[in-house]
């Protein structure tokens, strides 16, 4: 098969890391630069990717189209790209629950092939391997298994039921982010009576306690206007099951503490200050 031509929706820290190694095994990768903020164009162009001047040109060029955005932004940016009569291959790989990808799914026309994707790790730089679990039609997850080969992202194949790879990443990130939330909210009691280091200290005989990694905080409190939404589209998974949700709420009301935190350079001491603000 000829290498295809891949678009990405839209290059942020994840999805232009992600794109710049579809490069390895595709003639190129576009994004589309209308409306997009100074920082995407750099980072873009730091990675590599090839920009186009509107969404109709990345699709009318594109043989693959990844959307990688915020979770809220997800389905409004699906059905921009089913009303162009998109027949390529739609891969959602955004951090949203089965019920809504398979809506999206429901949003393209017969020609063309929905994949669901989750991607679960760090962007893949420096030496980073996340993995991009993929479910769906068996002819469009070969197709992205072959455009990430030998590439730093891995990609496992979960079957061909849409909706089985977001469950996992919500799944996962249900336990991996609301374990931080519980030791930013850990360390600010443990802080506010005097005991912070002696918090660090008990942690510290555990390898496997999150908090003895108390310097994740503030990578947290940084990341939070991403993850909140995550375990917003997580507690609803969980109510869909008949599960209790309440947890999960909460946490991502924690984190709506961080939400002007946005991508900042942060001490502990910032972040723990932030939370303590209403």
């Amino acid at each position: 098969m000829d290498q295809p031509t891949v678009g990405i929706l839209h290059p942020g820290s994840m999805g232009a890391a992600v794109a710049a190694c579809a490069t390895t095994n595709a003639t190129a990768a576009l994004w589309c630069e209308s409306g997009r903020s100074a920082a995407s164009v750099e980072r873009a162009a730091r990675f590599g990717l090839t920009p186009v001047a509107t969404l109709t040109e990345l699709l009318d060029r594109s043989d693959i189209v990844i959307s990688l955005c915020p979770p809220a932004a997800a389905e409004d940016l699906a059905r921009d790209v089913a009303g162009h009569c998109f027949a390529g291959v739609f891969v959602e790989a955004n951090a949203i629950n089965p019920e809504r990808v398979q809506r999206i799914a429901g949003l393209f026309a017969p020609d063309a092939t929905v994949v669901d994707g989750g991607v679960v790790g760090s962007p893949p730089v420096r030496g980073k391997t996340p993995t991009l679990y993929l479910s769906g039609p068996g002819a469009g997850t070969d197709r992205i298994e072959a455009l990430f080969a030998g590439t730093a992202v891995q990609t496992t194949v979960l079957g061909t039921e849409v909706g089985k790879a977001s469950a996992l990443k919500l799944a996962y990130a249900s336990f991996q982010k609301t374990s931080r939330v519980l030791v930013a909210l850990a360390i600010g009691m443990a802080r506010e009576h005097g005991v912070d280091q002696e918090l660090a200290e008990v942690a510290s005989r555990r390898s496997d306690s999150y908090l003895a990694e108390p310097e994740y905080v503030a990578k947290a409190a940084a990341r939070a206007w991403r993850w909140g939404p995550e375990l917003e589209e997580a507690a609803d998974t969980l109510a869909a099951a008949g599960l209790p949700p309440e947890m999960l709420c909460a946490a991502a009301s924690t984190l709506a503490r961080w939400k002007e935190a946005k991508d900042s350079e942060l001490t502990l001491t910032d972040a723990l200050d932030r939370l303590a603000q209403p």
